[in-house]
């Protein structure tokens, strides 16, 4: 028969007819161990999780389940792995905020009659198989290879609308061509290791032909 609960200070327990139950209201953290688990897209891999609760209601928590700790873990441990069961390894990898969110609701509830607050449910680290590593490493390798000759196919496009936006100037000025050349030959000769052979420009001699 529950008596009640009691507060702080002198407590008087007549012995053999009264028992005390002392309940820890504080945060209390449940660390999940790794947890075998088979995505919705058939990815096998090891999950495990820590989760904080803490007791609201010491009464609920000692009259409606025997071990409210004991229940706590075993039901953090069956909400894994229904939750991640039913998410694919993408989600699980780049979406864990909203899973992290919807098993701390779903567990909130389900032990909301023991007298129990769970604040928040993180998942600590996702184990992947050896064949699933490599396999995203060259889907990663690939993705990063195709932005590469995006970029690459982008520079060449730029770089050719510059080149014939020169050569129309040129075009029109045919000078500028003569002392892109002279600059062109000045920038190669700052190597000492360098013989040039210097044609005569045709501008030059078109006088006296």
């Amino acid at each position: 028969k529950f008596q009640g609960v009691r507060g702080p200070g002198i407590i008087i327990v007549i012995p053999v007819i009264e028992r005390m139950f002392r309940i820890n209201t504080r945060l209390v953290t449940v660390d999940v161990p790794p947890q075998d688990i088979i995505t919705k897209d058939n990815v096998t891999m090891n999950v495990n999780a820590v989760v904080f609760f803490r007791v609201l209601s010491p009464r609920e928590a000692v009259v409606n389940v025997e071990n409210f700790y004991d229940a706590t873990y075993q039901k953090a441990q069956t909400v894994l792995r229904n939750v991640l069961g039913q998410t694919e390894l993408d989600e699980l990898l780049t979406g864990r905020d909203s899973i992290n969110a919807q098993l701390q609701s779903i567990l909130d509830a389900e032990t909301d009659q023991w007298g129990i607050k769970v604040e928040s449910v993180e998942i600590k680290h996702v184990d992947l198989p050896q064949e699933m590593q490599r396999a995203m490493a060259r889907q990663a390798e690939a993705e990063r290879e195709r932005r590469a000759k995006i970029i690459s196919a982008e520079g060449e496009y730029q770089a050719s609308t510059r080149l014939s936006e020169a050569a129309d100037v040129m075009g029109r000025h045919p000078m500028s061509l003569q002392l892109r050349f002279l600059q062109t030959l000045s920038e190669v000769a700052t190597e000492n290791n360098s013989t040039l052979i210097f044609p005569v420009p045709i501008d030059l001699v078109k006088p006296l032909m």
